[in-house]
């Protein structure tokens, strides 16, 4: 934060904040933490939207030699206790959005001895400007600090299953920083748009590396498309983060064409699958911008792939949106394989399905408090990532679908991934998600539920038309609902696909056992 001290570093709101200052108050709340009984290893929990205070806390709270917990801020008040006992947290920073929580967590939290405001909020003991206030500001020996403790916890969306503690270590920040930083251009002149929530991963990795670069970086304090154009207009942001669904968001907002979107020239999508169609979109949306697909897990920091071009591409080329849609190839530092149950490279041949396996310096140490978890998920160095892809001799890897995802349906292996992208090529489709139900006939079958877009028609047999021109026979929805309100999502806005899987297998459990 030296080499960048005069230059403004962080905009939050009205408020903005040079390198210089922005340290500043990082250190003092390491020397604050101290002050209020946290000790090094302690667990300091966060429960807030994108704000600088929660930025700071990614660097002040290692510094004081404790473990920084941002917390989902979508999880429902009996998930947030059982993360919070689960982790031991000592101490709780929450914004005033959340402060009636704050009571049944002093109910049902007591290793929690102290509860900070990072604002006005009601049931604090004291608010964050009045913790920084307690100490001056105090720079961390750097040396002192073993970069194998762990210096981060984040807890799975749960999307997958109950939520595990990911523990990232100071080593693992600072590498997957670094390689994150290889992946952004002109620094000098870049402006990072904080879209994805900082509580999801580093939201996509990004605080370190800008931070590391000095790069200007803008908080979204909550996701609203016409809120981001503006942003876009008002900074001349640069980069973003977004997952499909605030992809297809921005893409639906009446309200693009009143903003200068020119500025944006880097969009990464992750956390779920991309489509060509989306990232074709997207492309005219940010006439300017290179859009690519991005791949990454938390328990990988999480950064692994992006499907960034390896030569030029000719705007003119048809191939182009297919292949920055791939999951892509992996980032300095990630080691990939592609492998089939007995654990042996599936051909590289762009068909064969196997799952991906991770090794580097971006993988996790472990989940905390996890030991059987973490072997579960652990081949020595290698990480089963229980997602399913294939992969060709360039090294690009696609993504076919989540392991327990797979449609098996009459023998056949059946990627939900292929039908979902099939489905949003649609014009009238807004969100849609394909899980599998239970079929007397075939074991499994696909089915689809489906969101429209706003005054758009579409009937079942006029989609099953569509999709039969892009699908093959065996691989069409079986059964299609359509939904008025929007699907389930986790707090990064992935499709709750279990949930909606769950309905049809509860009702099938009835059947066969009376």
């Amino acid at each position: 934060m030296d080499l960048f001290a005069d230059k403004v570093g962080v905009v939050c709101g009205a408020n903005q904040f040079t390198y210089a200052q922005f340290g500043e108050r990082c250190e003092k709340l390491a020397g604050a933490l101290a002050r209020h009984g946290i000790e090094p290893g302690d667990r300091v929990a966060w429960l807030s939207l994108n704000t600088h205070k929660l930025l700071e806390g990614y660097f002040g709270i290692p510094q004081a030699r404790a473990i920084a917990m941002p917390m989902n801020v979508r999880l429902s008040p009996a998930e947030m206790v059982e993360i919070l006992n689960h982790s031991g947290a000592k101490m709780l920073i929450f914004e005033r959005d959340f402060a009636p929580l704050v009571e049944g967590f002093r109910r049902d939290c007591p290793e929690i001895a102290r509860y900070v405001g990072a604002d006005d909020a009601t049931g604090a003991d004291l608010t964050y400007e009045e913790l920084l206030a307690s100490a001056k500001p105090e720079r961390a020996d750097i040396f002192s600090i073993d970069e194998n403790s762990i210096a981060e916890l984040f807890y799975t969306s749960g999307s997958t299953g109950a939520p595990k503690g990911v523990a990232l270590s100071h080593r693992t920040l600072y590498l997957h920083a670094l390689s994150v930083a290889l992946l952004m251009h002109d620094a000098e002149t870049a402006v990072d748009l904080h879209t994805i929530p900082l509580f999801h991963a580093n939201g996509r990795g990004h605080p370190q590396a800008s931070t590391l670069l000095g790069v200007r970086q803008v908080m979204v304090r909550r996701f609203d498309p016409s809120r981001v154009f503006a942003l876009i207009h008002e900074h001349r942001a640069t980069e973003m983060a977004v997952v499909p669904t605030m992809a297809n968001a921005l893409l639906n907002c009446p309200t693009s064409g009143d903003f200068d979107l020119t500025s944006m020239r880097d969009i990464q999508i992750g956390g779920a699958a991309a489509s060509p169609e989306l990232i074709e979109r997207m492309s005219g949306l940010f006439p300017n911008a290179l859009c690519v697909a991005g791949y990454g897990l938390t328990e990988t920091a999480p950064v692994l792939c992006f499907a960034r071009p390896k030569e030029p591409v000719a705007a003119d080329d048809p191939g182009r949106f297919i292949r920055q849609a791939k999951t892509g190839w992996p980032v300095v530092g990630a080691t990939l394989r592609v492998v089939d149950v007995h654990g042996n490279d599936v051909p590289k041949d762009g068909k064969s399905i196997g799952e991906i396996l991770a090794m580097g310096d971006h993988v996790m140490e472990g989940y905390f408090r996890e030991e059987g978890a973490t072997r579960a998920a652990m081949s020595g160095p290698w990480l089963h990532t229980g997602d399913m892809a294939v992969w060709d001799s360039d090294g690009w890897v696609t993504i076919v679908d989540r392991s327990k995802e797979i449609i098996i349906s009459g023998g056949e292996n059946i990627s939900s991934l292929e039908i979902e992208k099939a489905i949003y090529a649609h014009p009238a489709v807004f969100e849609c998600a394909v899980v599998a139900a239970p079929d007397p006939k075939w074991g499994e079958v696909p089915v689809a539920i489906l969101v429209l877009k706003p005054n758009q028609k579409l009937s079942e047999p006029e989609l099953i038309e569509f999709l039969s021109q892009r699908v093959g026979r065996f691989k069409l929805p079986k059964r299609i609902e359509f939904r008025e309100e929007p699907l389930p999502k986790t707090g990064t806005g992935k499709i709750r696909k279990m949930s909606l899987r769950e309905k049809f297998w509860e009702g099938y459990a009835k059947r066969v056992h009376g």
